[in-house]
């Protein structure tokens, strides 16, 4: 039988060299390392020449370590072999001109930057893995995860029951369907605004990231407006300013809550996270601006009924009426609202990143 050489192919890490000898269904494998830094390869197989004896053998550039690791298939022969040093070579063997059987494995290839970049990510991978390793795990950590699912979900749902029924009666009977939202959606309203201040308890228990004071303000502004401008004055419950401020809110939630819903398991819809930032910021301010007008149409009201009026001593007058802190209310309101604007110039960039992933989705 003639021998022969097999092509081989070779790349290169700074710590390791990768051979690819190009021989199927090798038998009676015999692969060392001499003492003179030479590997020799020997084997019967399926190579350029069909079925004959093919051996190889290489000094390589620099010393190398003399375990050798490798793996047969039906198609090839791996061979793996760490270096001494981890350094880079400037070529694979000591003699300078490259034999004849020997080119680059260029499923492999990668050049001396590319695989620094490639060491360094493989170190920040093992970093992360020991600190992680090394962080106490939360034993409550699913039973969080699980209430802060179940909650959003519960919201979600009762925002989406009120956004249902206000757009089917719109849609049934048109204008008419303004004035008799608050009957009709104001129970289910009730149960997730009081449900809402759990989004006030969360933070100081720890079990979210966002601040106690962004969510108390948001929280309280919106009861003041369905508890006491809607909820306490029945003159107010029949007005077109109670359907555009619950429909403006059950817009906002019901992409809201999804969002964070599916954050508890750690998954993303970048659709839906395109549409929870993209639609809250024009669907917020005009909240603002509905929830006032319905601060402003109920200041008279409040005057003649003298509604929550601060008795005083008779000196000063019979009562203080409460549209005095309404509309203190309404300053602080319009102060959210510059700070509003800032905010929405801080998250352009998450809303422009997320069009342009929506785009590949639509």
């Amino acid at each position: 039988m003639q021998i022969l050489t097999p092509h081989v192919y070779w790349a290169q890490r700074h710590g390791e060299i990768f051979l690819r000898v190009e021989l199927s269904d090798a038998k009676n494998l015999n692969i060392s390392l001499q003492e003179n830094n030479t590997l020799q390869f020997r084997a019967q197989g399926h190579g350029a020449k069909g079925d004959n004896e093919y051996e190889f053998s290489l000094e390589f550039l620099e010393p190398v370590q003399p375990e050798i690791n490798h793996k047969s298939t039906q198609r090839q022969v791996d061979i793996k072999i760490k270096k001494q040093e981890e350094r880079w070579w400037d070529r694979l063997t000591l003699q300078e001109k490259k034999p004849l059987f020997l080119a680059p494995d260029f499923d492999r290839w990668l050049d001396e930057s590319d695989a620094e970049m490639e060491l360094q990510a493989k170190e920040e991978k093992i970093n992360k893995i020991s600190i992680e390793s090394r962080v106490r795990k939360d034993p409550y950590l699913g039973l969080k995860k699980g209430y802060l699912f179940m909650y959003n979900l519960v919201q979600f749902l009762g925002f989406s029951w009120i956004f249902v029924n206000m757009t089917v009666r719109l849609f049934i009977l048109g204008q008419d369907s303004f004035y008799d939202t608050f009957h009709t959606t104001a129970d289910m309203m009730y149960f997730c605004q009081m449900m809402a201040v759990l989004e006030v308890v969360n933070p100081l228990l720890g079990l979210v990231k966002t601040g106690f004071f962004p969510a108390m303000i948001q929280v309280a502004g919106r009861n003041v407006i369905l508890f006491v401008i809607f909820g306490s004055v029945e003159e107010m419950q029949n007005k077109p300013v109670v359907f555009f401020v619950f429909y403006l809110w059950s817009t906002i939630e019901i992409f809201r809550y999804p969002f964070y819903m599916l954050a508890c398991i750690n998954t993303e819809w970048k659709l839906l996270t395109w549409l929870r930032y993209s639609l809250w910021i024009p669907l917020y301010p005009l909240g603002v601006i509905a929830e006032a007008v319905a601060v402003i149409q109920s200041l008279p009201i409040f005057d003649e009924t003298r509604l929550f009026s601060l008795p005083l001593p008779a000196m000063l007058g019979h009562s203080l009426s409460f549209s005095f802190s309404l509309q203190l209310y309404l300053v602080l309101m319009f102060l959210g609202e510059m700070q509003l604007i800032r905010y929405l110039n801080q998250i352009c960039f998450v809303v422009i990143s997320g069009c342009q992933s929506c785009f590949y989705l639509i």
